[in-house]
């Protein structure tokens, strides 16, 4: 089995957050699932000093490039990858998800998603394979499924969270109100998600849902 993994960048407030995306691959590595690690060839929307959390202006640095280092090189850009020759996608969550591959961070009006990440998640939902969406990530897929006659339902935890409500009253889809060690599994789409940071407060929160989720993206494959 070939699995996906959508990275974003590296690091929690300007890309893939480390924790969920090390999880991911770690269980996939367990159910000896092949990994295809990717990200798109595109500039991050920031640079953010993880130590202060403060911007660091005027510097540039490239989603891929950042993802390789979660990969230890071993990355492919979204527009290399042969969507037809995977199994499943999943997204890990992390500020680059709604940085790079949406802007939603920047404002909910305009708020538009990376093309190349909505074709892949479109035509994985197309063809009936898996998607799984951890953290902020499956704000990404309802972005990606907007617009279509497809209505998911997926979580980032708490309904009353603003990028849960900005989900169901913007992009029609259904939120499901779910806690840290739960999954929401859509049958009929095959999305799988699961809240992590969202709502955790320690990696070992967070790896509860993700070996859950994962498990979940192989048995709908």
């Amino acid at each position: 089995m070939r699995i996906g993994v959508l990275l974003s960048g590296c690091g929690v407030y300007d890309g893939s957050e480390i924790h969920e995306a090390v999880l991911t691959l770690l269980h996939l590595a367990k159910q000896d699932c092949e990994v295809e690690i990717i990200a798109p060839n595109i500039l991050q929307a920031q640079v953010i000093n993880h130590l202060t959390e403060d911007e660091i202006e005027r510097e540039n640095r490239d989603v891929l490039v950042e993802a390789a280092r979660i990969a230890r090189g071993d990355i492919q850009a979204v527009d290399k990858v042969d969507t037809a020759q995977l199994d499943a996608l999943i997204l890990p969550g992390g500020a680059g998800a709604i940085k790079n591959l949406t802007n939603y961070a920047f404002g909910e009006e305009e708020c538009r998603i990376n093309p190349q990440t909505k074709e892949m998640i479109l035509t994985m939902v197309e063809s009936k394979k898996p998607v799984g969406a951890i953290c902020i990530s499956p704000l990404v897929v309802a972005k990606a499924l907007a617009d279509t006659d497809y209505t998911p339902r997926l979580t980032v935890g708490c309904s009353a969270d603003e990028a849960a409500q900005y989900i169901e009253k913007e992009l029609a889809a259904t939120h499901v109100e779910s806690t840290v060690d739960e999954i929401v599994v859509d049958e009929e789409l095959k999305l799988v998600s699961t809240p992590a940071y969202m709502l955790a407060e320690s990696i070992a929160e967070v790896d509860v849902g993700i070996a859950k989720l994962v498990e979940a993206v192989i048995e709908l494959s």
